[in-house]
Formats: structure tokens, C-alpha cells, sequence
């Protein structure tokens, strides 16, 4: 679980990137916030994709030269992830490539470190 910081920022661990510094391409280890999840129709092949970005970008963008990063994964040939939902932090690690010019990664590994609570 990401370690909180005494503001209440959580921290990332050694080796995992925030979403905004990710490398074009390879093997990556990152951690952010889950935007939003798309569910396709059943007569379309089975996917679930979901927009990850940092998990603090008021205060990623506040940052002088600071970049908001956005991810898109998608777990191909599912039609829901359990866990996996709007506002979500999760950490992930995959093979990192560009699909139609977004950063994607396709059936990552991951691990949910936190939830938002319904309101």
C-alpha cells in the first residue's frame, strides 16, 4: 500500500513511476489514480480499458513545468476488472508501448492500494 506522507500525499514506492514520467517504451512499474473505465458493448470483442493518471494532479500541475500524465490500460478479452473503478489508486507493472498516440499498456499486473469512498 502506498505510505502517506505527513500532507497526506502518498508516497511511491522505490522503483514505481508517478504517470507523468513515464519512458516512451518497456517495462515499467507506475502508480496513479484511475480517471474513468470504459465498458464495450457485448457485440464488440472483449476488453476493459481504464485511464490512470497521477494521483495528485492539482499538485502535479502546480509544480513549475509539471506535465499531467494520462495512461490508458486495457485487460483484453475481459469485460470487467474486479476492483478496478473510477477513483481508485492502483500501482501497475506491464510492458509500456504507444497505441494511437496515448501510452498504453495492455493486461498489466496490478495492485489496488486504495478506494474513494461513495459519497
Amino acid at each position: 500500500m502506498a505510505d502517506p506522507a505527513p500532507d497526506g500525499v502518498p508516497r511511491h514506492h522505490a522503483g514505481t513511476l508517478p504517470i507523468s514520467q513515464l519512458p516512451d517504451k518497456g517495462r515499467v512499474t507506475c502508480q496513479g489514480r484511475i480517471e474513468s473505465v470504459t465498458f464495450l458493448p457485448a457485440d464488440q470483442a472483449a476488453a476493459f480499458s481504464a485511464m490512470v493518471s497521477d494521483a495528485e494532479p492539482e499538485k502535479a500541475s502546480a509544480q513549475a513545468g509539471a506535465r499531467r500524465g494520462r495512461l490508458r490500460v486495457v485487460w483484453l478479452g475481459r469485460r470487467r476488472v474486479p476492483g478496478i473503478e473510477a477513483g481508485a489508486e492502483i500501482r501497475l507493472d506491464g510492458m509500456l508501448s504507444t497505441n494511437n498516440g496515448l501510452p498504453t499498456m495492455f493486461n498489466p499486473r496490478y495492485e489496488i492500494l486504495s478506494r474513494q469512498e461513495n459519497e
